[in-house]
């Protein structure tokens, strides 16, 4: 192979990695519009539900799969978490944290 094909090769893979991401990032802030009603624009609540802006993602996917499979108790955490799977709850966290 040519050192031109492999430098084909890798700039097409390093463009397939980007858009998987960008994939994901939008993913979860797809994810993340719908919690806008109780945690508040971009996850800035100035209520009694907590914020999620700003907080680290580790954290935020713990307590969402905590919710869904019911180790933390919630008014209806619970039973929105379940609708996800692991990796849509991550990818939310990730959109909360990177929010400052």
């Amino acid at each position: 192979m040519t050192t031109r094909k492999v430098l084909a090769a890798m700039a097409i893979a390093g463009l397939a990695a980007s858009q998987a991401v960008s994939a994901a990032d939008a993913g979860g802030a797809i994810i993340a519009a719908q919690c806008n009603g109780c945690h508040g624009f971009e996850g800035a609540s100035k209520g009694v539900v907590p914020a999620l802006n700003g907080k680290p993602a580790l954290l935020l996917s713990q307590a969402m799969k905590d919710f869904k499979s019911d180790k933390r108790i919630g008014t209806i955490m619970n039973r929105i978490a379940k609708g996800y799977t692991d990796g849509e709850l991550d990818n939310v966290a990730q959109y909360y944290s990177g929010i400052k």
